[in-house]
């Protein structure tokens, strides 16, 4: 072969290439097309979830039309749950407010929670009794102790099933001390503080009497507080006994006999029964389906729509 002879390609070479370029010119199409979905994707799941949430409905229409007007509890009481002091006394307005409310009745099925909350929403259905003159009843189907009880106290009469649990007329304060499996481990606790007692029941740090006597005064306060408004709301209903406010809990047939509740009956029986207005409105405030996605997927939600937004450039 003469040594300046340029080498001809191999056979099949060429259409080999051809077709490789063709194929990867066709994956990257079909990527940039899936990319382009699912941005647009993004895109209009926020225009949905910012159209719900300005969209988002209020309290019930007034019903002129006479009806038992129903506000639900359920779950566990706290600041930022269903079961807020918030949302409970935003309800339990607008059911008061309404002409044509015979009366209101709360459905319960709460194992309790903050005595913060529950205390707010006791007042509010006594401030509210008082002030629109309307009856309030309370309606437990399972459950009925602790914070929630407090609550349900405040009602004219309380109804239960046979088998719900009522009572836990107590306060606790729970955590854990992890002192012992510091010294297995070799784990040395270093906390600074300003304040002899800043540092107060730390779980990494031993038992201070002092602050544990301090702590059990100051939940015994808040036990008697809880007392004195179970007393307040069942007055000469009450048969109390050794056990009543130690915490233990009842089936709604002991509650009954003991005097921590009136009778049994549901919803219905109560209001077709005792409020004499068998329609029932709900007045209970729920979360719209934008607020439910976003609670649902939390941040992953706000992160993939940032990055929807962000990815809203040309495509090179």
């Amino acid at each position: 072969m003469d040594p300046l002879e340029t080498p001809s390609p191999r056979p099949g070479l060429e259409p080999a290439l051809e077709r490789a370029v063709r194929e990867l010119i066709r994956d990257r199409r079909s990527e940039r097309n899936w990319r382009i979905f699912f941005r647009l994707a993004w895109l209009a799941l926020v225009v949905a979830l910012a159209w719900m949430l300005v969209s988002r409905g209020g309290s019930p229409t007034p019903v002129s039309k006479p009806h038992t007007a129903l506000v639900e509890l359920r779950g566990e009481i706290d600041a930022q749950g269903d079961a807020s002091a918030e949302r409970l006394v935003s309800a339990l307005k607008d059911a008061f407010e309404d002409e044509g409310a015979k009366a209101v009745v709360i459905r319960i099925n709460s194992p309790g929670g903050s005595p913060v909350q529950s205390g707010i929403v006791n007042d509010e259905i006594r401030r509210l009794k008082a002030l629109h003159d309307k009856k309030v009843y309370a309606v437990v189907e399972e459950m009925c102790t602790s914070g929630a009880y407090y609550i349900a106290v405040a009602a004219d009469e309380i109804y239960v099933d046979k088998a719900s649990l009522v009572g836990s007329i107590g306060v606790l304060m729970d955590g854990f001390g992890f002192t012992g499996l510091m010294d297995k481990l070799g784990v040395e606790r270093r906390l600074l503080a300003a304040g002899d007692n800043k540092g107060m029941l730390d779980p990494f740090s031993p038992d201070n009497p002092a602050q544990t006597a301090y702590a059990k005064a100051m939940l015994e306060q808040i036990h008697q507080q809880f007392i004195a408004v179970v007393k307040e709301g069942r007055g000469e209903r009450l048969k109390a006994e050794p056990d009543t406010f130690s915490g233990l809990f009842w089936n709604g047939e002991q509650a009954v006999h003991m005097g921590l509740a009136d009778g049994l009956g549901n919803l219905d029986f109560v209001a077709r029964e005792v409020v004499k207005a068998e329609e029932i409105v709900d007045y209970t405030s729920y979360d719209n389906l934008a607020e439910r996605l976003a609670r649902r997927f939390g941040a992953a939600v706000g992160a993939g729509a940032v990055h929807a937004l962000r990815s809203l450039a040309p495509l090179h």
